[in-house]
């Protein structure tokens, strides 16, 4: 018993000694059930030493963490961005503003994947180039791991091959990418493994090489001052990053004024840059182009495929666009096109912005979608950009002497995906209407070349008509660029063409709202004419952002009988296409004024966008839509949808295919507008100044006038020996021959016209109280200094020079070779000659001595200048001073040994004044030593 007793006792004890143990125990196993249900838990007194659990009695040690291993050449990750603010992102950015430290953190999986990278020009001088909202570049971007640096590096994206196709390691040793920039690694992550690098020092730097640009514009050597440049703000979203560097460009001086600054030894620039994420949706498809529809194209070489006709892939660039319901025939798109209209937008036009952008719902309805373009208005409250790629917008800025609009996008270049718009306008456009400001630059000197560009060509930013070389001066010094680099590629990637043509058109269409019309400037005619330039403007721009190229061919839709008919207009448009740049339409004499300009998107507009964003089902690669994008291309010949482009316009061949033309027959639609200056200019005499107003404005709305005139009379030689030209594929329904002489009577009447209203001096008799008002400007200060050139009005140089520039452009080289091809070209009496050329001009411009009349012969000095250019032009042919075709240099020689006796019989008249009688005797003594002298050579 006594034994019994110690063994409970012992056990008693042993259990006293584990029981907290034991409830810990259960406590920490039963914790959840407990407390679900609520149960207060026993609590056990704690025994002074501690307990340690059975079987390890030596006490653990606190866990230390583990040390930082920090690759050789780097430093630890917290030491790298302590003191910078942190942000998450596409990639994460770590900032600090007061010490232009800016740190990007690249993820591991994101090595060797293409980014975008686009450069905007937030800020600019307003003036020579230099705006704001002006894209700078884009391109398809990587990071690549060389030893201990992220190599910045272009991908080039030119020459491609099929995923797996063995060529690809062939590629890549004969193409190269390029390798912008070698970032060390700063430090790597020691969990993420993520890789920091530092990017200030370049955006630090020019990355976007402006400073050649600014030194060649200045006239002055401009580099980046880093004591005065810094960092903006960086912002990082899931899909993109904003980046923004504040440039102070520093300049020793010595270079040319610049009238926007106060002061050319220092400006700023601000410019954003936009990284993002290339979408990777594996539904959108690209699709091919063809050239029968105007797009812009995303081209590449294809090295997999020997069989194709030639190395190239073209994709159309276009939105992706998806119907919500594909089986309704008319439902809103997954995702819309959606544009903000800035808040720098005056009140007074944003509702003409919202129509010209909506303008195009109609062309997308045909297909099937329902609002596939919507508008917002930026609040002013907002705190994004409109310079974030996220984001596309209708943005306004101001300039000196910019002038233009512009409707950019970024694209994919490996898809032709459309990613981003930014539609940039230039106030000076409406500011310009409603000021009436001054658009006739006047040139320097006295000197008639001087002008002559200015009328035509466009001093900004592309040719409008070509000056026959004969007008050049033989020693013409090189043109001087006017734009910066990535403006110039801006024209070319983006058919940038507005400007100070554009401008001139304009004010001549709000002077003829006001002076045939009777109106007054506040009028509702002028404030309607002032919309729908504001409405096809924006339209205009929007069609580029949709990935459409100009149609130079638009204008000819209608007949001029048509065009102010708006029962026409308002349903098929003034023009097929809101591509086109068109004049304002000005109603002749006696005709009810119908729309300025069109109010709807035309016919071709609503056929591209078939073209480029009709849904086709079942096609899961881009050779599957061929046979559906084939039937919509061929209806390519229906007259609606004839389509031309810049590099078509430029050859001058084709006299429908015009800038600033309307209607299919111009010499009709030109001989209205002429007319219509006419009677402008005697409106002007009687309204102009008005009282208590300086005489400049009268000077300048004659020059405006003029303009006008000169445009509509240099368009009318095309017709000769023109032929229009049509893009269709051979077996197209309807299909024709690309080229198609124009017809001969067509041709005659374009001649009657030219020798009525260039030739002929009467068109220019004004009176001598208009020409003795036409006073310049004398304000003397920056941004309007005095010109030097004579103060009266040079009538004479300025008709003499519309008169010289039409008759160069009929004898061209161009224009006498294609007269001479046509004769092989066409059947006999369907073309207009060369000797039919030559003696029709002849018999017109020196009538007074091929047909001689009964009264006396007393020419005026108008006369006789057109007729030494006349005789001047066809020795430098005989005397082989400019290259022409052999025939025409023949005939040359036979018109002057025939002009040469009509002189030698007019000279026995007595009845010659004495400036007519001097000028027939030099003009025979001329040809007599031409004559001679071309048979001395042979």
């Amino acid at each position: 018993m006594k034994r019994l007793s110690l063994v409970v006792a012992f056990l008693l004890g042993l259990c006293l000694v584990l029981l907290p143990i034991g409830i810990d125990q259960w406590s920490a196993s039963q914790a959840p059930a407990v407390a679900a249900q609520k149960r207060p838990v026993a609590k056990v007194p704690s025994r002074k030493k501690p307990v340690v659990p059975v079987g390890d009695r030596t006490p653990k040690k606190p866990v230390q963490p583990k040390k930082e291993v920090v690759p050789p050449g780097q430093q630890p990750f917290a030491q790298t961005i302590r003191g910078l603010k942190k942000q998450e992102g596409l990639f994460t950015v770590y900032q600090n503003l007061k010490t232009n430290k800016l740190l990007v953190e690249i993820k591991p999986e994101q090595l060797n994947v293409n980014f975008l990278w686009t450069t905007t020009l937030e800020s600019g001088i307003g003036e020579r180039g230099i705006y704001s909202g002006l894209p700078i570049s884009d391109f398809l971007f990587y990071f690549r791991r060389v030893n201990n640096s992220l190599q910045l590096t272009v991908r080039n994206v030119n020459f491609r091959v099929r995923p797996g196709d063995p060529l690809q390691r062939s590629i890549n040793r004969s193409f190269s990418d390029s390798v912008l920039y070698a970032l060390p690694i700063r430090s790597t992550h020691p969990q993420r493994k993520t890789l920091l690098v530092d990017l200030s020092a370049v955006l630090l730097s020019d990355f976007p090489g402006l400073s050649p640009d600014l030194s060649r514009l200045l006239g002055a050597s401009y580099t980046v001052d880093p004591s005065k440049s810094y960092l903006g703000q960086a912002r990082a979203f899931p899909l993109n990053v904003e980046l923004e560097s504040i440039y102070n460009f520093s300049s020793s001086g010595g270079g040319r004024a610049v009238e926007t600054l106060p002061d050319s030894r220092a400006l700023t620039l601000r410019v954003r840059y936009s990284l993002s994420h290339l979408p990777q949706q594996n539904d959108y498809q690209p699709r091919l182009a063809d050239d029968r529809v105007g797009y812009f194209i995303t081209a590449y070489q294809d090295f997999s495929n020997d069989n194709r006709r030639e190395p190239f892939v073209r994709y159309i660039n276009r939105w992706h666009l998806e119907k919500q319901d594909p089986t309704a025939p008319l439902s809103p798109p997954k995702k819309p096109i959606k544009f903000w209209i800035e808040n720098t937008v005056p009140l007074e036009y944003r509702e003409s912005v919202r129509d010209g952008i909506l303008m195009w719902n109609k062309a997308f309805e045909k297909i099937g979608f329902q609002d596939a373009i919507v508008v917002e208005q930026m609040p002013d409250d907002a705190t994004w950009d409109p310079a974030d790629i996220r984001y596309n917008t209708i943005r306004w800025f101001n300039s000196l002497d910019a002038t233009f609009a512009m409707g950019p996008s970024r694209v994919n270049p490996l898809t032709g995906q459309i990613l981003d718009a930014d539609i940039i306008v230039d106030a000076s456009f409406i500011r310009f209407i409603k000021q009436e400001a001054q658009i006739f630059a006047e040139g320097g000197g006295n000197q008639e070349n001087n002008t002559l560009p200015q009328l035509v060509q466009n001093g900004a930013m592309c040719s409008y008509r070509p000056i026959p070389p004969r007008l050049l001066p033989a020693t013409a010094p090189t043109p001087e660029v006017t734009q910066p680099s990535f403006l110039r590629k801006a024209a070319e990637d983006y058919d940038l063409c507005y400007s100070t043509d554009m401008l001139r058109h304009f004010a001549t269409g709000s002077l003829g709202v006001a002076f045939l019309g009777n109106v007054s400037p506040s009028s509702r005619d002028m404030q309607e004419y002032l919309q729908q330039f504001l409405k096809s403007l924006i339209a205009h721009e929007v069609g580029h952002t949709l990935g459409l190229r100009h149609n130079f061919h638009a204008s000819a839709m209608l007949k001029p009988e048509e065009l102010n008919d708006r029962q026409i207009t308002r349903t098929r448009g003034l023009v097929s296409s809101v591509m086109d740049y068109v004049p304002p339409n000005l109603a002749p004499k006696g005709t009810k004024q119908g729309d300025y300009y069109t109010t709807v998107v035309g016919p071709y507009d609503e056929w591209a966008i078939e073209y480029g964003y009709r849904p086709i089902e079942g096609a899961t690669v881009p050779q599957a839509e061929l046979r559906t994008l084939e039937k919509i291309a061929q209806r390519a010949p229906e007259p609606d949808l004839a389509y031309a482009t810049d590099e078509d316009l430029f050859s001058f061949l084709d006299p429908d295919v015009n800038l600033f033309d309307l209607s299919g027959d111009m010499v009709t639609y030109s001989r209205w507008q002429m007319e219509n200056a006419r009677e402008m200019w005697n409106r002007l005499e009687k309204r102009y100044p008005i009282r208590g107003e300086s005489y400049t404005e009268a000077r300048n709305v004659f020059d405006t006038i003029l303009f006008q005139y000169f445009n509509y009379a240099t368009a009318l030689p095309q017709y000769i020996g023109g032929q229009s030209f049509s893009r269709s594929h051979a077996g197209d329904p309807e299909g024709r021959l690309p080229f198609q002489p124009v017809p001969l009577a067509q041709q005659r009447q374009a001649l009657t016209v030219i020798q009525k209203y260039v030739f002929d001096e009467t068109a220019f008799r004004f009176s001598p109280d208009l020409l003795n008002k036409l006073a310049p400007s004398r304000w003397r200060h920056w941004g309007s200094d005095i010109p030097l050139f004579r103060l009266d009005y040079p009538i004479y140089e300025r008709v003499f020079m519309l008169q010289r520039f039409v008759l160069a452009d009929l004898f061209s080289r161009d224009r006498l070779a294609r007269l001479r091809d046509s004769e092989l070209k066409a059947r006999p009496g369907e073309t207009l000659t060369l000797p039919e050329l030559f003696d029709t001009l002849q018999t017109d411009i020196w009538r007074e001595v091929v047909q001689p009349g009964e009264a006396p012969l007393q020419l005026s000095s108008l006369r006789r200048a057109l007729q030494r250019e006349y005789l001047e032009t066809l020795s430098d042919m005989v005397l082989r001073a400019y290259t022409v075709p052999d025939d025409a240099r023949t005939l040359a020689y036979y018109h002057l040994k025939r002009l040469q006796d009509n002189l030698s019989r007019s000279l026995k008249r007595s009845d010659l004044d004495i400036y007519t009688r001097a000028h027939f005797e030099e003009s025979r003594d001329r040809i007599t030593k031409t004559l001679n002298a071309e048979l001395k050579t042979r």
